[in-house]
């Protein structure tokens, strides 16, 4: 064997390519390339570079294989069917190929990268924004307990409205206790609202932790002292969105004379901004950490949830506001017969406390002042990108019209609520009372994997506020005055599904629950609401330079 035969051909494809010119090139390659290759060190590091490559090509492979295994492409085995031999189906190339075999082995890697497309498309529509910098910081300031003897009184109150109404005011109600000195009473719920449930306190809240939580801020009773029976209170509603100083001068000088005060109304009682931070926290601790529910709900809440996702499957939970009694108070009758229309005309003129009694149902729809029809929610989950099979809890009561929910199921069929979801035995003991179903709802709808809400109610606020305080789970919020022009042009033909789906995507890419501070308004009614957004207040960004609890520190 000769060290110089460092290239060798075959005579007849030296033919083939050229004759003699190959090898005048291969002579050429001898003398001034071959003599390189005998320095010292050459072969140990092209053995090096060999190997290196040889690496990297295996570590690029073995990611490509995992990440496809992971995505769900097809993949082959082994008649052992073991993992490890997984490989992704893929056409083998011969040398020569007929236009038939070309055209197949094409066809099979558009399938194979349509395959890829749809998974990582699929894989979008339930990812979390990102939120890796913010983190809960409602830490206690004050660490010494509660004495007895800093309290200039008590405060009673009767929470009004629906539960989530009834949660936020109480939460608010927390906060003017502790702004004003006052020794708090567990306060009653309101049972003349829509929906008339007899329901108390102890029947929706886990009132034993609700005093616990806040026993070194705020003195909680369970009921007021026998030696203050006899006192009549004083009947008083504070003013709406008022200001801590309004609590510290006005009302603690009321306090301070009748000893006994009973606040008629809790619902958005105390400003949204303005306030100084450890009141600003306290709120929350009491929204998110006191005023948890009691154990029956939170159990078969949490159970709902694990059957949802018994199939291995995420799933949405859809607030969809279309019932009787906020269609009444809004005015809205897209899509409804004369006759329910005139039905809730009807109601919005017997609810007295409902100022707004004339109103033009067409224009409130253009304005994006409507729920959203649920055929309209059908066409919107469609446009971005949730599948037919898609599970979807439905967070509502009844929903009013003939058709109901049938627009929405003939394009989802998997709609399921607390009733279909749990047994009849489960619910026994809370089908007659709507705040408490309520209170199911809305522990499903906390817990979802995107919670997509129809219209700015108390439900969807403070869902989605709890949903942000959790980590910023996705929360879409639809823009309905865009949208109803969109699928109105789409039902005249002006734009085409593609077009359609497109702009929805669009106009929706930003508001998927993404952190951002709270929006400030022209009024304390028009700015955003604390509750729908505690950033800031409770929520913070690695930024901000909070000294008393980190990321990784004690549990807030």
């Amino acid at each position: 064997m000769t060290r110089r035969r460092v290239l060798e051909f075959d005579h007849e494809d030296g033919e083939k390519l050229g004759g003699v010119d190959v090898v005048k090139h291969v002579t050429s390659f001898r003398r001034h390339v071959h003599p390189h290759l005998r320095r010292p060190g050459f072969y140990a590091v092209g053995c090096l570079m060999l190997l290196a490559f040889s690496t990297i090509s295996l570590f690029v492979k073995f990611m490509l294989l995992n990440s496809y295994d992971e995505m769900g492409v097809v993949t082959g085995k082994d008649q052992s069917g073991d993992r490890a031999a997984n490989f992704i189906v893929v056409p083998q190339k011969t040398t020569y190929q007929t236009n038939n075999a070309l055209s197949q082995e094409q066809d099979v890697s558009a399938d194979l990268v349509k395959t890829i497309h749809t998974k990582l498309q699929a894989s979008e529509i339930w990812k979390e924004p990102e939120s890796e910098d913010y983190y809960k910081c409602i830490n206690v300031t004050k660490n010494e307990p509660w004495s007895d003897d800093e309290t200039k009184g008590y405060l009673l109150a009767r929470a009004n409205g629906g539960l989530n109404q009834m949660k936020t005011g109480i939460s608010d109600l927390v906060a003017i206790a502790k702004l004003m000195n006052a020794t708090l009473v567990l306060p009653s719920l309101d049972h003349k609202s829509f929906w008339t449930d007899p329901s108390d306190f102890k029947d929706i809240f886990d009132w034993q932790n609700f005093i616990e939580v806040l026993r070194d801020e705020v003195h909680v009773l369970e009921s007021l002292p026998s030696k203050l029976e006899s006192i009549q209170p004083f009947d008083t509603a504070p003013v709406s969105w008022s200001k801590p100083r309004y609590y510290r001068v006005h009302m603690a000088s009321l306090l301070k004379q009748h000893k006994v005060l009973r606040l008629t109304h809790t619902d958005s009682r105390l400003a949204n901004n303005g306030i100084a931070e450890p009141i600003q926290k306290l709120r929350c601790r009491a929204m998110y950490e006191a005023l948890r529910f009691n154990n029956n709900i939170e159990q078969l809440g949490n159970k709902l949830v694990e059957r949802l996702r018994s199939n291995g499957k995420p799933y949405l939970a859809l607030h969809l506001r279309y019932e009787k009694d906020m269609l009444a108070f809004t005015g809205c009758s897209h899509n409804l017969t004369e006759e329910e229309d005139e039905q809730l005309m009807d109601l919005r003129f017997h609810v007295r406390h409902w100022k707004v009694k004339d109103i033009n149902a067409t224009q409130q729809r253009l304005l994006g002042e409507c729920p959203m029809t649920p055929r309209e929610v059908a066409v919107f989950l469609e446009a971005m990108g949730y599948p037919t099979d898609t599970n979807i809890y439905i967070v509502a009561g009844k929903i009013y019209s003939k058709n109901g929910i049938t627009p929405l199921k003939d394009k989802y069929p998997n709609i399921f609520t607390h009733s279909s979801l749990a047994t009849k035995e489960e619910l026994q003991h809370m089908k007659q009372y709507q705040n408490q179903l309520a209170a199911l709802d809305y522990v499903v709808a906390v817990e979802s994997d995107v919670f997509v809400y129809t219209y700015d109610g108390n439900m969807a606020k403070a869902v989605q506020g709890h949903r942000r305080f959790e980590g910023f789970r996705k929360t879409i919020s639809p823009d309905r005055t865009n949208f109803v022009n969109l699928i109105d042009q789409l039902d005249s033909g002006v734009l085409s599904w593609e077009e359609f789906s497109s702009k929805v995507n669009e106009l929706h890419k930003e508001r998927t629950g993404l952190p951002y501070p709270r929006r400030p308004g022209k009024s304390s009614k028009l700015e955003e609401n604390f509750y729908a957004n505690p950033y800031p207040g409770c929520i913070c960004h690695k930024s901000d330079g909070e000294r008393h609890i980190s990321k990784k520190g004690r549990k807030s």
